[in-house]
Formats: C-alpha cells, structure tokens, sequence
C-alpha cells in the first residue's frame, strides 16, 4: 500500500499522463471494460452447463435458484454491453 505522499505523488502523474495521451487512457478503459465482459460471459456458460445437473443431483429448488442467477447474469450482460463497445 502507498504512502499518502506516493499516492498523491501517483495520482499527479496519472492526471498528467491522461492530459498529455487520452488515447492510452481510452485504450486501458476498452481492455478493462472487455475483461469484464468476458468474466460476465464466462459465468453465464458456467450457470448454464451446471443447470441440467445441479438440477438432477440436488433438485428443483437449486435449479431454481441457478434459472435465477442465469436470469440476473443476462440481465447484467444486457445492461452493459453497451458500456463494452
């Protein structure tokens, strides 16, 4: 962890790097933005491949309760997916 002088020290430096090159900041932000999409995409191939088992194995209410983590997972994706372009 950084010192509260290195922190504001860092913070100096970031604030001019983003006024001298907005491009490498935009970048960066795209980079991070689509590692999100991927983690979000990911989960939902995960919850989706689990379903049919965890619904065999431990009934309808864990089914259940994975439709609705599904659910809430494409609900997150929809949302930002205009945030990852």
């Amino acid at each position: 962890m950084l010192s509260k002088e290195d922190q504001r020290r860092f913070e100096q430096i970031t604030r001019q790097l983003r006024e001298s090159d907005p491009k490498f900041f935009a970048r960066l932000d795209h980079r991070v933005r689509a590692r999100r999409g991927r983690w979000l995409l990911l989960l939902t191939v995960i919850l989706w491949a689990s379903l049919p088992a965890m619904t065999v194995v431990a009934g309808r209410t864990a089914g259940a309760a994975c439709v609705v983590l599904v659910a809430a997972n494409t609900g997150l994706m929809w949302h930002f997916r205009h945030r990852w372009r």
